[in-house]
C-alpha cells in the first residue's frame, strides 16, 4: 500500500499565520492624528456633550431673555432667536447621530471580537483534528508494516 505524503501539522503551522485580533491590529496602525480624532469622535457623540451642549443653550437663551437689559449680551429678538432656530437642529442632531454612530461601531467591534474568538476556536479544534488524523496515520502505517512483516514471515514459512 502506497503511504501518501500528508503535510504535517507543524508544516501546516509554518505556512499558515494564526488568525490576530483585528481591533489591536487596527489600533496599532493609526497614527496619532487618527487617535485624536477618534478621541474627539467618541467623546463629541456621548450623550455627556449632548446635555453639555443643551444646557449651554438654555443658559444662552435664558440669558438673554430674562437677565436685566443692561447685561445682555444678545439681546431677544436680536440674534437670540437666529441662533436657537438655526443651531438647534446642529446642535440636537449632531450629538444625536454621533451617538448613534458610536453604538453602532460599539456593536459592531463586539461583533468582530465574537467572530474573532469564534474563529479562534475553531482554529483550535482544526489543530486537534488534525493532531488525532496524524496521530491516526502513524498508527495505520505501523499496523500496515507489522502486518507485511507476518504476511512475509508467513510466505517464507
Amino acid at each position: 500500500m502506497k503511504h501518501l505524503n500528508l503535510p504535517s501539522i507543524e508544516d501546516l503551522l509554518k505556512r499558515h499565520k494564526p488568525a490576530g485580533n483585528t481591533n489591536v491590529k487596527h489600533l496599532e496602525s493609526m497614527n496619532r492624528v487618527d487617535k485624536l480624532a477618534l478621541w474627539i469622535t467618541n467623546h463629541v457623540g456621548s450623550m455627556g456633550f449632548f446635555l453639555l451642549i443643551f444646557l449651554w443653550t438654555l443658559i444662552w437663551l435664558g440669558w438673554n431673555t430674562l437677565a436685566p437689559e443692561a447685561t445682555r449680551f444678545d439681546p431677544y429678538p436680536a440674534f437670540v432667536l437666529w441662533l436657537f432656530i438655526s443651531n438647534m437642529i446642529q446642535i440636537f442632531l449632531m450629538p444625536l447621530i454621533m451617538v448613534g454612530q458610536n453604538l453602532q461601531s460599539r456593536h459592531s467591534e463586539l461583533r468582530a471580537e465574537e467572530d474573532y474568538l469564534i474563529n479562534k476556536k475553531a482554529e483550535m479544534e482544526i489543530e486537534t483534528i488534525l493532531k488525532h488524523l496524524e496521530n491516526q496515520n502513524d498508527m495505520i502505517l505501523q499496523i500496515l508494516k507489522h502486518l507485511e512483516k507476518k504476511e512475509i514471515g508467513s510466505q517464507g514459512s
